[in-house]
This record gives structure tokens, C-alpha cells and sequence, in this order.
């Protein structure tokens, strides 16, 4: 047992500071360490979390060194503060007072805080998953049973010392700090210092999941709503028995939400009941796993398509894909790449049909790249578009490629539901067009025409009636050609323009083969402008 001789100055200046102010007995003090609750939480129990966690020497021995210089129920030579077993924190099971080890796994490391430790280990897993950082936020997320052991050993202290005048359950409870709170304290700044890079509310994100398999399966257990408990099985000769292993862990994995609710919900009288108070001794500190995440970022554009055996998104049907390639591959998998992304999702206004081409200035799309390890430079971006603009079989290019904020997506959606577009078909006509038919075509404005769904996709969308506008028409023959004709248009968005040529058995009218009083049918079809104020 240390000296009160030990006891360094600044720890010594902290306990000191503790002991003038409204910190509790020093008995009290005593009596938590004795059932298990490390010097941070019982610092943080009582508001002096800020300012004496960062000393590194306030050890459970030097604070009980101090307790015996002061109190004397501390020199009783029975006293079990200081046990020799391997217990951790019973409230925060170690969280707050990590313990780290040297390589061959005997002597603690002395020179460094285990926190400083903690922190190492979250820069590598930085540096491993090769994350570009410039800002962090920092997430954690801690198991249920840690807020029932804190509430637990609160009412303990409660049933002990309510009676005591220093005792006051309204300010105990106000100026107890969560063990969440206490650990973001305490790695924030060595975070910051280890990697060099501030904290803010930044996307790059870094998420510390605690957790503790066996607290939170006897926390489950002792709930009283069937939820919490653990599932049964039925065994092939149908009694019942316990989850496997695996099956408890994703019990664990789902509850916390449930567990923390349930746990607001239980009355104090209730909770008393259920749980043990003090709570038991923690032989297994928490298990910690480690992740980086950044919010997604947007790559938009626009993209022509060049082919007609090319989809805008990957299709396959049993197994074999449709066309070629996809829009959606060709640019994705190429962001994606320069990013260093764990995935894609392509995102486009509209879309044509595999055997139509998108011409002109061409189709407004976003990239959103999930996960990104480095944010491109105005140079990388260009590479991109280079990359796919230079490539041999020449499918899709892209124009105004730019790296653009998450608002740009609500833009986008927004224009989509009112831009207009521009066709040039291909059509055939079983007869003839005279002059009177072409000029009597160029009159048409603004007409409204009703489209039910048509039967090519009625598979798999709605059987709905659609009113959409056909702004403009002009027809011209094709030179050296007999009945075919150029048709260029400009709709609404959403208006089938397959159906619109042919009529699709009378479910769009009126058509363009109504309006010419012949069958009429489309041959060809391309997008040729899409009117949408979007990296024009």
C-alpha cells in the first residue's frame, strides 16, 4: 500500500481541492472504492470529473493512500478497496481507467497514459483504413448495462446516505456526469494531438463501440419485459431451449435501443427489486471495436450516351446482363475509384431507354461515393472525366463533372419534376405525308394528352393515367427516303414518347399516328436536349 508520503503534488492538490469543496465525505468516498467503482467515476459521480481526470497519477492507491492519511476507516486492515483480484470499474467496466499492456503482454506501460494508448489504436485504424482527415467528430456508443450499473450504484448511494445531511439526491444526480460524456472528455484532446486534426462537426466520423457480452446477456435476463429476454428456440422434437451463441449476439446487437428505454421506464422502487445494489465485480473489462465513416459525397455532371446497346443502370434478367455496359458502371466504378469509396449509388434526372441515346448537352446525374477515403482536388475530378471521356469503345461522356454539396441533390430533384425535354425519332408512316401534314404538326403547342401506363412496363409499374403536355412538334423527310421522317419534340418530362408515336393500342391519347390519320411507327429514338438549370 503507498505512503501518504507517495502521494505526488498535483495529486495531492487535487484530493485537497476535492476535500475543501462540496465533494462528499471522504468515508463515502472510501466506501465506493470498496465496491468496486474506479477514481473517474467517482470524480465524475461528483463534478470534479473536468478537472482531476487528466492527472495520471490519481490512482485507486493514491487516493486511498490520501483516504488513509485523512479517514480513519480507511487504515482498517480488513479494508477491500484495494483487492488483489482483477476487477474492473463496476460501472464503467474499465472504460475510463483502460488497461494497456506492452508487447509481451506482462508490465503495464507506465510512461503513458492508457487513454494516450487508446488513442494510438484509434490512429491506426485511421491511418490502416487510409482515411484523408482535415476535422473528426467522434461517436460512442457504450452497452446498457453500464447506464444500469451507474443508476444502480446512484440508488445505492441513496439507500447508504440519503439520510446524511451532506447527501442531496436532486444536486447528486445534476452534477454526476455520464461515462459517455466523461470518455469523450478524456480522448478528444489526445485525439486531436496524436493525429493533428481538430474535432468539430466535421462528416468524417469516428466511432468507438463498447461492448461487454456478458454484462448486457445478464442485464437482458433480468428485465422484465419478454423482449429483453433471451429467444428461445424449438428443438426438432420441439422443446425448447436457449439461443446459440450467435443468436445472443444479435439479440445484443438489436436491444441497446430497447434496453436504454426500458431501462427509463422501470420506476426506482422497481429497479431495487430487479437489480443487485451494489452492483457484482467485473472480471472482463469492455470490448472495443473501432470504425471510421465519412458522409457521403456527391460527384454531378452530365452524362451523354452514346450507344444503343447501353443501360443507364446495371440490368440483368435471370442471371444475363441487358447491353453492354451501364451509365451507371462506367461512371460510378471510375469515381469510385479515385475516391477510394466503399460504394456508389448513381442517381440521374430521368432516364431513356437502352436503345436510345442521350444527346445534346446531355442528362443531369449525381454520383454519391459512400465512404470516402480521399476527397478528389479539382485535378482529380478532371482525370475522371478524362478517363471515361478518352476510353476506346467510346459509350458515355461526361461533361462539367464537378465535386458539389449534398444541396445540389434537392436541386436536382426539384428540376426533374418540371424541366422539359427535347427528341429527334425516327418514325414510319404507312402512307405518305403531304405538306398540309407536316405544317399542320408544326402548329401544335402546349397540347395535353393522356397516357395510361404503357403495356411494355405495366410489369412492373401502376396501372396509372397520366396527363402530360407536348409543347412543340416539327416533322421533316428524310431525303431519298419513302414514308420515313424525322420527328423532333419537346415535352413534359415523364411523357412516353414510344407510345406517343404508335399509340400503344389507343392507351396514350391522342398520338401521332391519330393526329396523321395513318399507323405510324417509331424507329429510332434520341434525347437531344434536357432543359434543366443543373452544370449546364
Amino acid at each position: 500500500m503507498a505512503a501518504a508520503a507517495d502521494v505526488d503534488a498535483e495529486a495531492r492538490s487535487i484530493l485537497e481541492r476535492a476535500a475543501a469543496s462540496s465533494f462528499p465525505p471522504l468515508h463515502a468516498i472510501h466506501h465506493l472504492l470498496s465496491v468496486g467503482v474506479c477514481v473517474r467515476c467517482i470524480f465524475r459521480f461528483f463534478g470534479a470529473f473536468s478537472y482531476a481526470a487528466p492527472c495520471l497519477s490519481l490512482t485507486a492507491s493514491v487516493l486511498h493512500s490520501f483516504l488513509e492519511e485523512h479517514d480513519d476507516s480507511a487504515k482498517s486492515g480488513s479494508c477491500s478497496c484495494l483487492s488483489k483480484d482483477e476487477a474492473y470499474c463496476s460501472i464503467c467496466f474499465g472504460v475510463l481507467l483502460p488497461t494497456c499492456y506492452q508487447d509481451d503482454g506482462v508490465e503495464p506501460l507506465r510512461s503513458v497514459s492508457p487513454i494516450d494508448n487508446v488513442t494510438s489504436i484509434i490512429s491506426e485504424a485511421v491511418q490502416r483504413e487510409g482515411h484523408q482527415v482535415d476535422e473528426f467528430s467522434l461517436e460512442i456508443s457504450l452497452p446498457a448495462v453500464i447506464a444500469a450499473n451507474d443508476r444502480a450504484i446512484r440508488l445505492y448511494m441513496k439507500e447508504k446516505y440519503g439520510s446524511a445531511n451532506w447527501f442531496d439526491e436532486k444536486i447528486f444526480s445534476q452534477q454526476t456526469m455520464s461515462v459517455k460524456e466523461a470518455l469523450r472528455i478524456l480522448l478528444v484532446p489526445s485525439v486531436e494531438k496524436q493525429m493533428n486534426v481538430k474535432h468539430g462537426n466535421n462528416s468524417f466520423r469516428i466511432r468507438l463501440t463498447y461492448t461487454h457480452d456478458e454484462g448486457s446477456q445478464k442485464l437482458l435476463r433480468l428485465l422484465p419485459n419478454d423482449r429483453g429476454r433471451k429467444r428461445k428456440t424449438e428443438s426438432r422434437d420441439g422443446s425448447s431451449k436457449r439461443g446459440s451463441t450467435d443468436d445472443d449476439k444479435q439479440i445484443l446487437s438489436e436491444s441497446d435501443a430497447f434496453i436504454n428505454k426500458t431501462l427509463e421506464g422501470i420506476q426506482d422502487q422497481d429497479f431495487r427489486s430487479l437489480f443487485q445494489l451494489p452492483p457484482e465485480k467485473v472480471l472482463e473489462p469492455c470490448h472495443l471495436v473501432i470504425s471510421c465513416q465519412r458522409s457521403p459525397i456527391y460527384i454531378g455532371g452530365r452524362y451523354l450516351k452514346l450507344s444503343r446497346n447501353v443501360s443507364q443502370s446495371c440490368w440483368i434478367i435471370d442471371d444475363e446482363r441487358m447491353g453492354e455496359a451501364s451509365v451507371e458502371e462506367i461512371i460510378g466504378e471510375n469515381v469510385r475509384a479515385i475516391c477510394k469509396g466503399d460504394g456508389y449509388k448513381f442517381h440521374a434526372a430521368g432516364r431513356e431507354d437502352i436503345d436510345v441515346r442521350m444527346l445534346g448537352s446531355g442528362r443531369p446525374f449525381l454520383v454519391e461515393v459512400l465512404n470516402v477515403r480521399s476527397i478528389p482536388s479539382a485535378t482529380e475530378v478532371q482525370q475522371i472525366a478524362d478517363k471515361i471521356n478518352d476510353s476506346e469503345k467510346k459509350h458515355v461522356r461526361v461533361r462539367n463533372l464537378k465535386l458539389v454539396g449534398s444541396e445540389i441533390w434537392t436541386m436536382m430533384r426539384e428540376g426533374e419534376a418540371e424541366k422539359q425535354k427535347q427528341y429527334a425519332a425516327l418514325i414510319w408512316t404507312s402512307r405518305p405525308l403531304t405538306d398540309d401534314d407536316l405544317h399542320n404538326i408544326s402548329l401544335i403547342k402546349d397540347m395535353e394528352i393522356v397516357q395510361k401506363t404503357p403495356i411494355r412496363v405495366l410489369h412492373r409499374r401502376s396501372p396509372l393515367e397520366r396527363k402530360r403536355i407536348i409543347h412543340w412538334m416539327e416533322i421533316e423527310k428524310i431525303s431519298g427516303g419513302s414514308n420515313y421522317y424525322l420527328l423532333h419534340l419537346c415535352t413534359q418530362a415523364g411523357t412516353y414518347i414510344k407510345e406517343f408515336v404508335h399509340g400503344d393500342l389507343g392507351r396514350t391519347h391522342p398520338s401521332v399516328g391519330v393526329m396523321l390519320s395513318c399507323r405510324t411507327e417509331i424507329l429510332q429514338l434520341d434525347v437531344t436536349d434536357v432543359k434543366m438549370d443543373f452544370l449546364q
